[in-house]
């Protein structure tokens, strides 16, 4: 039997198709998310769920095959797009970067200050968006990219969310699953790993938020900490009470337990600023290039410290959208394109590692997956001394597409519980 699982990213939509019998990819497809709509308002992040779900589709039909017994799907969490009564939506979809809730509201409290949760997250947009005579009049509920993307295989007309894409919408008790505020568009709720209806009568498994998705779909032992970096970046573990430090949100991961995450803006984007700044030199002195990465991975190579010290918070916080990163402790000597490249590396690194001391663990084995540390010997070697662990590196890239694709597994039945299902995962060969 096969399972589909597909990831809706803000870049990049992946679909795979897995091998129950042993946890193989046999296929693995990736689309560029190009559904970004032009704006005038420098707050806003929307994107056209219409062209994410083309693609969507088109995955589905080229995975397609005879003996598949359930689909699974994650995705970008925070973000909400509005649906009518009859399941469609009649919206864009508002990302998680979205910053219209950072704005004033009352008494110098912002819009997401003012419900308790941050910029970004789903009901803070609403908020905004409620307070302002945005809300489409036929908007009857809202739900994340990949529960809209659910309802529309199955025919659904009101969206039925995982608690892990509940919990990324804001205002949102995690001890109780439920939702903390009244709001006649909150969708259903649920802690398991079910069905939330058929498609062409194959079972389609509640949408799970990435960062759970890519935990799922990364670690095989529940002592190993995730480190996940992409577009930003994460770490992440598993904890049976929640965890009490700065920077550490308390997320649901299956009903019993919680995920510990600590979540930094700008992860990848951080070291895509320096390749552009390089680039940008390259082109000036005449040298015409597309990527700058393989130089900067050759630079590197032999680079073990610098004296700078990064600040790579150059997208602001959750809590703080507006603070800023630096670079400072520049001397003559060490204004240096390695020295730069290297204090960045150095600089994301840090920001999840005071997340993870806050919050106490101690990792047997740090899992590194997201194509930000793939592709990145050397921030491989920071990560790994400065936390003190061995890196395991999945097997597979696509972790939040193969994490869906195991949920799925439980909710059709092929495994008891999702810790039988995560023994398939694999890891390469360092």
């Amino acid at each position: 039997m096969k399972i589909i699982g597909i990831d809706i990213g803000t870049t990049s939509i992946c679909g795979v198709l897995v091998d129950t019998e042993n946890g193989e990819i046999i296929k693995s497809l990736t689309k560029a998310n190009d559904s970004f709509i032009e704006t005038d308002k420098s707050y806003e992040k929307i994107q056209n769920t219409e062209v994410i779900m083309h693609s969507v589709y088109g995955l589905l039909d080229e995975l397609s095959a005879d003996d598949i017994c359930a689909i699974g799907f994650s995705g970008q969490m925070h973000g909400i797009v509005y649906t009518d009564e009859n399941g469609d939506a009649v919206s864009p979809l508002y990302i998680w970067q979205d910053e219209r809730a950072a704005a004033e509201y009352k008494n110098g409290k912002s819009y997401a200050d003012h419900l308790g949760c941050f910029a970004g997250y789903g009901l803070a947009t609403d908020f905004y968006n409620e307070i302002n005579g945005l809300v489409p009049q036929n908007a009857k509920y809202l739900c994340t990219i990949a529960d809209y993307a659910v309802m529309q295989l199955c025919g659904l007309k009101k969206p039925l969310v995982h608690i892990t894409n509940a919990a990324s919408l804001g205002c949102f008790d995690i001890d109780n699953n439920s939702f903390t505020i009244d709001n006649p568009r909150l969708p259903d709720v649920t802690p398991d790993f079910i069905a939330a209806g058929t498609h062409n009568g194959i079972p389609v498994c509640v949408a799970l938020g990435d960062n759970q998705a890519s935990f799922i779909g990364s670690v095989s032992e529940s002592e190993n900490a995730l480190i996940n970096i992409g577009t930003g970046s994460q770490i992440s573990w598993l904890t049976d009470k929640k965890t009490d430090a700065e920077g550490v949100e308390n997320r649901p991961f299956d009903g019993k337990r919680f995920l510990a995450a600590g979540c930094a803006l700008c992860g990848g984007r951080a070291f895509a600023m320096v390749e552009k700044l390089f680039r940008e030199i390259a082109n000036l002195a005449g040298c015409d290039t597309d990527s700058m990465y393989p130089h900067i991975n050759r630079l590197l190579e032999d680079k073990s410290e610098t004296k700078l010290n990064a600040d790579c918070r150059f997208c602001g916080t959750r809590s703080n959208p507006f603070v800023r990163g630096s670079i400072s402790n520049i001397s003559e000597g060490d204004f240096t394109a390695s020295d730069i490249a290297y204090s960045v590396l150095c600089g994301m690194s840090q920001e999840l590692f005071d997340m993870y001391k806050n919050g106490g663990m101690k990792a047997k084995e740090l899992v590194c997956s997201g194509n930000g540390i793939r592709k990145n010997a050397a921030l491989r070697r920071i990560v790994s001394a400065m936390f003190g662990c061995d890196i395991k590196i999945p097997f597979y890239a696509e972790e939040a597409s193969y994490g869906a694709a195991l949920a799925a597994s439980v909710a059709c039945g092929c495994f008891d519980d999702i810790s039988a299902a995560c023994r398939m995962i694999k890891y390469r060969e360092n």
